[in-house]
């Protein structure tokens, strides 16, 4: 069976935008890509995929499962065909998140001193308040730069008519940069030659605009600051990716127990005595970082770091308090924000989102469950959600009880038609959904944007969940520079 035959048998449909596909047409992007595959045998592309394999195995490219009777160290799964986004469609994108995060940071800003977007009855109060990651601890804390949101994980979907719109924004401690990394290497290894006849823009440059955007951080404005990465450890469903960035950047990794505060400054522990620490690029969450303010009990963190970071004498990445502008709640409020601080429309649209505690919008919700996903504000990893038109009808009973005792902690959005794109799966092209999660990283001289980011794949044949603790991999993200 040759290549050729694949493309004759993938199944084009009217229910999904196909990335590839425009009807029966290639689209002008997949062009280069579909004449190298059509001349392909399928035998080879089965040996290039074992090859893939092989490398993230031997690379110790994996993610963490928590659930499940398997081992929790997973392969990350890697599918070989890349999704290609066009110039004009990476500019669109890349201007809708620079916007976004400019307002998301005024907003935390504002939030955390004046509260204007409150006072001017453009949020009501009790939404923040009720917030479970609002950190009173960050009030009138002066962060450096006015910059919360310095690395960020905006999650992009295109509808069925080819729409883009923001799905979710991951603010806090955003992870899938090292998959982004890594997927490109391996692409590069497998098709050595189609990167450049594709004019493929590169995204090997991540770590060294973070490296670059931490040391311009540093409160002691020295040329050669002390910064570390600091991580839960080992257990860590992403610890993977803190090794690989840590690496990549030459700082070090570090635990909690491998960092002292003494006289509001931070210190790491070495062989030769203690380092001051200029800048922590934390992976570990807010109520972990300082036993002495938040959870008392938590041994990742650091006594004391809240105190020094008050005083001025270390900067934190991300800063803390930024759960309350990820919230899944509030992301109703971003259209609004971006009006509110920066007088301008919206470029990136939000997909319409019903909050629970509103008895109308939640009756409407439950009314028309089967076109519906319910989420949890604060969940993550496509867990603590339900789809409607997959759930059962005692599912959906139990779920509405759960929603009803606390609806503030749930919003419904209408079911998307996540685009697709062609896997190499059992030795055929099949369509699977995707979404995209472009990494923007927010410095003193303003926002960067690797063109590229992590697609993630929903494997699972006609699944839309493409989170890989729920059966999703990824695949390399091509954007062409013309």
């Amino acid at each position: 069976m040759d290549s050729s035959t694949l493309f004759n048998n993938y199944p084009i449909s009217n229910e999904f935008y196909d990335e590839m596909y425009n009807k029966n047409e290639i689209r002008p992007s997949y062009k280069k890509l579909y004449d190298f595959l059509r001349n392909f045998p399928a035998e080879e592309l089965t040996k290039k995929e074992e090859m893939a394999r092989r490398l993230f195995m031997s690379q110790g490219v994996t993610f963490t499962v928590y659930s499940g009777d398997e081992g929790i160290e997973k392969i990350f799964p890697f599918d070989v065909i890349p999704r290609i986004i066009t110039a004009a469609e990476w500019a669109y994108i890349e201007s809708g998140i620079k916007q976004r995060l400019k307002a998301l940071n005024h907003f935390l800003n504002d939030i955390y001193s004046n509260q204007f977007i409150i006072k001017d009855k453009i949020m009501p109060i009790d939404m923040i308040y009720s917030c479970e990651h609002y950190l009173r601890e960050m009030h009138n804390l002066k962060v450096p730069h006015d910059i919360f949101v310095h690395i960020s994980g905006i999650d992009i979907i295109r509808d069925f008519d080819g729409t883009f719109y923001v799905l979710e924004d991951n603010l806090r401690t955003p992870s899938g940069v090292s998959y982004m990394l890594e997927n490109r290497e391996i692409t590069k290894r497998i098709f050595p030659d189609l990167l450049p006849q594709n004019n493929v823009r590169t995204v090997t440059q991540y770590p060294q605009i973070l490296y670059k955007n931490l040391a311009a951080l540093s409160p002691r404005h020295n040329s050669n600051p002390n910064i570390v990465m600091l991580t839960p450890g080992i257990y860590n469903s992403a610890y993977f990716e803190h090794s690989t960035l840590a690496r990549l950047m030459g700082i070090e990794l570090v635990e909690g127990r491998d960092l002292v505060v003494d006289n509001h400054r931070v210190f790491m522990k070495t062989t030769e005595g203690l380092q001051r620490v200029d800048v922590i690029y934390r992976r570990v969450d807010d109520e972990y970082l300082d036993p002495l303010v938040f959870n008392s009990d938590s041994m990742l963190g650091v006594a004391g770091l809240m105190s020094a970071y008050r005083k001025g004498h270390v900067t934190i990445v991300n800063a803390p308090g930024n759960g309350v502008a990820d919230d899944k709640a509030i992301y109703i409020y971003v259209p609004d924000m971006i009006k509110y601080y920066l007088n301008e429309e919206p470029i990136l649209k939000n997909v319409p989102t019903y909050k629970m505690e509103d008895v109308s919008e939640r009756k409407h919700v439950f009314e028309n469950i089967e076109k519906m996903v319910i989420k949890k504000t604060n969940g993550s990893g496509g867990y603590g959600m339900i789809i409607g038109n997959s759930a059962t009808e005692q599912e959906i009973d139990d779920y509405k009880k759960v929603v009803l005792e606390d609806p503030r902690q749930f919003i419904a959005q209408p079911i998307i038609s996540l685009s697709a794109a062609p896997c190499y799966i059992d030795g055929k092209l099949q369509p699977r959904r995707i979404d995209l999660r472009p990494f923007a990283l927010f410095g003193p001289s303003g926002i960067e944007i690797v063109p590229g980011g992590l697609t993630r794949v929903a494997l699972k044949e006609g699944s839309l969940v493409v989170n890989s603790s729920q059966g999703g991999g990824s695949k390399d993200t091509w954007v062409l520079s013309v």
